[in-house]
């Protein structure tokens, strides 16, 4: 019983999860940089979400946690949070993130999703005050802002091709300030179980975006390989297993010990640009980068520090 993960102790497994987990996520951008070269982005996003939400419908099945305990243990104030979770935090950012990355490269995609955690505090400061945001909090947060104005200032990636690149810069930005407001439905959310949990938000953005990707974007006449194979890896690792994944360290160990993710992704990110994509990236983003995440390590240095100490 004692070798059980802890917010205290997480454990090797957890450790281990949350590595693997920066490494999935952070592809996720190579990914999807990819599938779109093959595929609209309205219609790539229906597609991932849809995929993921069946899979998580089935796991839930499997494990005695269907959709359907949403109503049983949350009523309809379960259910208007998933929705709002579902609108807000998966289907408008996912998106924004997919249209975006027709004009950006992947790894400011992953940049730019590193903010969260900075976006977040101002929220939770007018959502959530009795999680208390001290100086250094506010230090912290002043810091990455001024790393988002950098990664989004005029000459930002000048190199590029696209006249949209500021608009595809910004889409990315509206994408991180959506899961920072996921962040914090999810904290004031009734209690759920987690896989019903996660299976019903991924239900309710599948039907928005696959409603809206019909709509709006022919279906493609062949199914390239590479495009498909990143749009089913994007289905089923970070969107699928990532919302699993997250649910097991959260619950185990804690989300204070899963904000360690924000420091990785983009890293990966942008290790994955470089050496896979081949793509240019200037001096500028790595500033950015490090103010950001120099911004997170302040606002949360002692969670941070005594979660590696565990």
């Amino acid at each position: 019983m004692s070798d059980a993960p802890t917010p205290d102790n997480p454990g090797l497994l957890n450790w281990f999860l949350i590595i693997f987990l920066g490494v999935i996520w952070g592809a996720a951008f190579m990914a999807i940089s990819t599938a779109l070269e093959g595929y609209g982005p309205r219609l790539f996003t229906a597609s991932r979400l849809a995929g993921a939400a069946i899979v998580l419908n089935i796991l839930g099945v499997f494990i005695g946690q269907p959709i359907t305990a949403i109503h049983k243990t949350a009523g309809k104030r379960g259910w208007l949070f998933i929705s709002l979770i579902g609108t807000i935090a998966l289907a408008m950012p996912l998106s924004m993130l997919s249209w975006g990355q027709q004009h950006v490269p992947s790894a400011f995609a992953g940049v730019a999703m590193s903010t969260v955690p900075i976006l977040v505090l101002p929220l939770v400061y007018i959502f959530s005050p009795e999680e208390g945001i001290g100086p250094r909090r506010v230090i912290g947060m002043i810091i990455g802002f001024i790393g988002l104005i950098v990664l989004v200032g005029p000459g930002a990636f000048s190199s590029s091709q696209s006249d949209l690149v500021l608009w595809g810069r910004i889409a990315c930005i509206v994408c991180a300030c959506g899961y920072a407001i996921g962040s914090v439905l999810t904290r004031r959310a009734p209690k759920m179980p987690p896989i019903a949990f996660a299976a019903g938000t991924m239900t309710v953005a599948a039907a928005i975006t696959v409603s809206f990707g019909l709509l709006t974007e022919p279906l493609p006449s062949t199914l390239p390989f590479t495009p498909t194979s990143a749009l089913i890896y994007a289905a089923l690792l970070p969107t699928a297993l990532g919302a699993i994944i997250r649910v097991r360290v959260i619950t185990t160990a804690g989300s204070l010990f899963m904000n360690i993710t924000s420091y990785m992704v983009p890293i990966w990110s942008v290790i994955f640009g470089i050496t896979l994509m081949g793509e240019d990236l200037p001096a500028q983003l790595y500033t950015a980068l490090a103010l950001v995440l120099l911004g997170i390590f302040i606002s949360q240095s002692r969670a941070i520090l005594a979660a590696l100490r565990r």
